[in-house]
């Protein structure tokens, strides 16, 4: 049994680098998550060094969770107890953003923009090579909340965001963001429509911040950033005026797991 184990904490899976993925319910009961982490944790025997990425809100100092739309029923809990994990393992935490950031560093250096887009809307950002974390570990800005129309800009740059706009144009309500993007890539008006909004009104928004960050970088994770190709011009339109930026790219192919192995260097 390999002496160190990384884990990518999410809501509906956790994805270990010995590549399982596990089934967890966050929001089930405490007993259930529990034994989600516990699965995904594995034995005991021998492990010596732990890496998780994990949404926040979360105390990435002492890996108390601090959630409460997703993982309420252990709000305030320690990942160490719930997970059953030896007072011997050192156990280091990464938001689920800074994880891939930090990862992309050996590729793209320098001033680093990382942005999350599925469920939600996460950014992190790295400048002159340093990931730029708050008091709790967590990304030192956020993006999501930022106001936008009547609510702010998660409302429309996420997959909520996708099928809200999708339904605005074409009254079909079932319709998930996977079809969506399914039916943009086989051309359908709509569809299309809904990726070129979205890329234009992130690009808008990521301006004045890729500006003030002096950004080199601009990297993608998320489900829905499988899908750049289908907004990748109206978001560089909207960037125009970067001199410095010179990647508009997805994050590279396991960046969560580099991220989280490098804290345990030296």
């Amino acid at each position: 049994m390999t002496p160190r184990r990384l884990l990518d904490v999410g809501g509906t899976f956790v994805k270990c680098d010995d590549g399982r993925m596990v089934p967890i319910p966050s929001d089930g009961t405490r007993e259930a998550i529990a034994a989600a982490l516990r699965e995904a944790v594995g034995p005991p025997e021998g492990l010596r060094e732990l890496g998780i990425a994990i949404p926040g809100p979360f105390d990435f100092r002492e890996g108390i969770f601090r959630m409460k739309h997703k993982f309420a029923a252990v709000y305030g809990a320690s990942f160490r107890e719930l997970a059953a994990i030896p007072e011997d393992v050192d156990v280091r935490y990464l938001h689920d953003v800074n994880a891939p950031l930090l990862g992309s560093l050996g590729q793209y250096p320098g001033n680093t923009v990382l942005v999350t887009l599925g469920t939600g809307l996460g950014f992190g950002c790295a400048i002159d090579n340093a990931v730029r974390m708050n008091e709790t570990g967590g990304p030192a800005y956020s993006l999501y909340n930022r106001p936008y129309g009547d609510g702010i800009l998660e409302d429309a740059v996420s997959a909520r965001g996708i099928r809200s706009a999708y339904v605005r144009l074409t009254g079909d309500t079932e319709a998930s963001p996977r079809t969506i993007a399914q039916r943009a890539y086989n051309g359908e008006k709509a569809a299309l429509q809904v990726f070129s909004d979205l890329g234009a009104i992130l690009g808008e928004a990521l301006l004045p911040l890729l500006e003030e960050f002096r950004t080199e970088h601009l990297l993608f994770g998320g489900q829905i950033s499988k899908s750049l190709s289908l907004f990748e011009r109206p978001l560089r339109g909207a960037l125009e005026g970067l001199p410095r930026l010179r990647t508009v790219a997805h994050a590279p192919e396991g960046a969560v797991f580099a991220g989280l192995s490098s804290l345990f260097i030296n």
